[in-house]
C-alpha cells in the first residue's frame, strides 16, 4: 500500500507542477488518464500527506462575487471579519453592562484585554498584507500584539489633544472606529485582489 500511495504522491506533484489543477476534483481527473485504478480518497490522502511534509499548500477556492457586499458574505474568507465585530460588539457590552463585581468582572478584563492588546493591530496586519502569504500565524500574532501596543497610546495621545480628552467613552469609541475601519479596508483590499485574479482567469 505504502509504494502505492508514494507513486501516487509523486504523480500529484507533478501534475500540480506542470498542469497547474485548480482543484482536488480537477487533479483527480487528470490522475485517471495515468492511474485509471486511483480513487478519490488516494487522492486526497496522497495530497494531505504532502500538504503536511510541507510539498504543496492548500487555498480556498475565491469565492465568485460581483461585488464588495457579495463578496463580504463570502465563507471562510471573512470569517475573521465577524469574528472582529463580534469581539467588538463584546467588549462593549462587557465594559457598559456587565456589572463591576467579582466573579464577572473577570469577563471584562478578558474582552478589555484582547481589545486593547490584540484586535488593533490584528487588522492592520490583515489591511497590510491581505493575501495571507507573506507572514504565517505565529508572525501576524507577533505582529498584530506589538503593533496593538504601539498604536493604543498613540490613540491616547491624540484624544488628549482634543476637546473630549483621556477617558474611557472617547477611547472605547476612537479605538471601535479605528478597528472596524481597518478591518473593513482590509476585507475591501482582499475583494480587489480577488477581482484582479478573476479577471485574470478570463482573459484568453
Amino acid at each position: 500500500m505504502k509504494p502505492q500511495i508514494d507513486s501516487i504522491k509523486q504523480s500529484v506533484e507533478e501534475a500540480i507542477r506542470t498542469k497547474h489543477p485548480k482543484t482536488v476534483a480537477e487533479l483527480f481527473q487528470l490522475l485517471r488518464k495515468d492511474h485509471p485504478t486511483v480513487t478519490k480518497e488516494k487522492v486526497v490522502d496522497a495530497v494531505k500527506e504532502l500538504k503536511e511534509d510541507g510539498k504543496i499548500e492548500l487555498e480556498f477556492p475565491p469565492p465568485r462575487a460581483e461585488n464588495y457586499l457579495q463578496y463580504l458574505q463570502a465563507r471562510p474568507q471573512n470569517t475573521w471579519f465577524y469574528l472582529v465585530i463580534a469581539t467588538s460588539i463584546a467588549t462593549l457590552a462587557a465594559v457598559y453592562i456587565i456589572p463591576n463585581t467579582y466573579p464577572v468582572v473577570v469577563f471584562r478584563w478578558i474582552m478589555g484585554s484582547m481589545f486593547i492588546l490584540f484586535l488593533p493591530g490584528y487588522v492592520t496586519v490583515q489591511a497590510l498584507f491581505p493575501t495571507g502569504k507573506e507572514l504565517d500565524d505565529i508572525e501576524r500574532f507577533a505582529i498584530s500584539v506589538g503593533l496593538s501596543i504601539a498604536m493604543t497610546p498613540l490613540v491616547g495621545l491624540l484624544l488628549n489633544y482634543t476637546p473630549w480628552g483621556i477617558r474611557l467613552n472617547p477611547i472605547m469609541a476612537s479605538l471601535c472606529l479605528f478597528t472596524l475601519s481597518i478591518a473593513a479596508a482590509a476585507t475591501y483590499r482582499r475583494y480587489k485582489i480577488v477581482l484582479t485574479n478573476s479577471l485574470r482567469r478570463k482573459q484568453p
